[in-house]
């Protein structure tokens, strides 16, 4: 039995043992696989496919121990049109997911993260809460995306990215500033970017760079920590 609340669009097809709670909205021609959640006041555009096993609009929980605790009222979750969710995903409340994104299969999205449109999210990627990701981003496998980053436009991101923004790991001492990557910057495979540093609109940074400095607009850098590749 579907709840009243619920807005269903044309020709959804939905999977076995659903979970659709209440004051959700559903567009046309969405497809929602196997055992998937949608919480409750997500947002679904036209078009969508949300493989097995995912769960969207999660709330964020907490402990004693953290020192920032997420927001206590979060808007709801709006996934844009023709979106591709992934199995075993979750997507938090508070995030926008924009036209055309891919979300790859064990992937993770915290609260408050906007997804530009045509954007990709590899599998098993962490994007972490309070973050911004442009349009026709690629983020691959198992990156980490730290809390407070910016990813503008056309910026490419290989497997297992490492970022950060604390540089004094939980003494609690300053805000948390994650790295900038500026308009179609490249970031190798296994890079660590250090807290606040910024990638200059087109640089490169080598595979296994550990960046600790700001890198200049089309520059390459390699090496640990990294610096500018001889000509």
């Amino acid at each position: 039995m579907i709840d009243e609340s619920i807005k269903l669009g044309l020709h959804v097809k939905i999977g076995e043992y659903v979970i659709i709670e209440k004051n959700v909205v559903i567009g046309d021609n969405v497809v929602i696989g196997h055992h998937a959640v949608i919480k409750e006041g997500t947002i679904i555009g036209n078009h969508v496919i949300i493989s097995d096993h995912s769960v969207l609009g999660q709330f964020p929980v907490s402990n004693k121990k953290m020192a920032r605790k997420p927001p206590s009222q979060l808007s709801p979750l709006v996934i844009g049109n023709s979106a591709r969710i992934g199995s075993q995903c979750v997507i938090f409340r508070g995030t926008t997911i924009h036209d055309g994104v891919l979300v790859g299969d064990a992937a993770a999205i915290r609260e408050n993260v906007t997804v530009g449109k045509n954007s990709i999210i590899g599998r098993n990627v962490m994007v972490e809460n309070n973050t911004f990701i442009g349009e026709h981003v690629t983020v691959q496998t198992s990156s980490y995306v730290t809390a407070f980053m910016i990813i503008e436009d056309d910026v490419f991101i290989g497997p297992c990215l490492s970022s950060s923004n604390d540089k004094y790991m939980s003494a609690g001492n300053g805000e948390l500033i994650g790295p900038i990557l500026k308009r179609g910057s490249k970031i190798g495979n296994n890079v660590s970017l250090l807290p606040g540093v910024t990638i200059g609109e087109n640089a490169v940074v080598g595979a296994g760079a550990v960046v600790t400095k700001n890198v200049k607009p089309n520059e390459v850098v390699i090496g640990n920590p990294a610096r500018p590749m001889r000509q």
